[in-house]
């Protein structure tokens, strides 16, 4: 089953097809190629920020977080967050969220059900994924949750501290972060420029930010060790490694948050 609309290439299949999906279109494809081919180094990126989601994952089930909340979560691929999470905890509730109207229904197809479930949501309006039924009868606001914000905070245009904030008050203590951005400061003047181009042929133009805006992302966090690094840097497992490719495009990393 492949999502119907395929007209204008997609972020989040973009993304898919640097991971390997082939659940995408023609123009996803295309575009994709077009980075792959100027900079071979933008489909590692790819595929280590999934690596450093499954792993984020993994560790903050190990910490006893139960719930995740998937912001941009893209199309299926196998292992995913709920896979993932439900290594350690079986009856883990997830919610996808994705812009995309067609990724949102191939998701709910594929993957919804016994906790977890997807959602049309816009992180640009985190108070209306906040206040969604769906959201509040599958997770409890009142416990600790996962927030992952992995590979999509650089699609937010203006001011994205202000929808991490909103989204960091409606927060219990314990609950965490995880989070990747594209970095402007450790890309070449070219590679910044084509990723741009690529991405305006999308409905989601991208944005990357200062090494100094990312950490900034965590302010009212404990950022967890190691600090916020190259995705392939946080918490390698040479033992369950998922995805290890090295990067330099996207910075990463998991905040707490503290008892107020």
């Amino acid at each position: 089953m492949i999502p119907a609309d395929g007209s204008q290439p997609s972020s989040a299949r973009i993304y898919a097809c640097l991971i390997g999906s082939k659940d995408t279109h023609r123009a996803d494809r295309e575009a994709a190629e077009t980075l792959v081919s100027a900079f071979p180094s933008v489909r590692d990126s790819g595929r280590a920020n999934r690596g450093f989601l499954l792993r984020a994952v993994r560790d903050l089930a190990a910490a006893g977080i139960t719930q995740f909340l998937d912001l941009g979560s893209g199309l299926p691929v196998h292992p995913d967050v709920h896979d993932i999470a439900r290594e350690t905890h079986p009856d883990a509730r997830v919610v996808h969220v994705d812009n995309d109207p067609a990724v949102v229904s191939y998701s709910q197809a594929v993957v919804d059900g016994g906790g977890v479930v997807t959602i049309a949501g816009d992180l640009r309006d985190p108070e209306a994924i906040l206040g969604n039924a769906d959201v509040r009868a599958t997770l409890d606001f009142t416990r600790p949750l996962g927030v992952l914000a992995v590979g999509v905070l650089h699609f937010i245009p203006g001011d994205v501290h202000a929808v991490i904030a909103t989204l960091r008050d409606a927060l219990a203590p314990g609950s965490c972060l995880a989070a990747t951005h594209a970095c402007s400061d450790t890309m070449s003047e070219q590679e910044l420029d084509l990723g741009k181009a690529v991405y305006a042929q999308t409905a989601n133009p991208v944005h990357p930010r200062t090494r100094t805006e990312i950490h900034h992302l965590f302010d009212g966090f404990d950022i967890l060790p190691p600090g916020v690094v190259f995705p392939a840097d946080w918490r390698p497992a040479p033992d369950i490694e998922l995805y290890p490719e090295t990067a330099h495009e996207i910075l990463a990393g998991v905040g707490r948050l503290p008892a107020r």
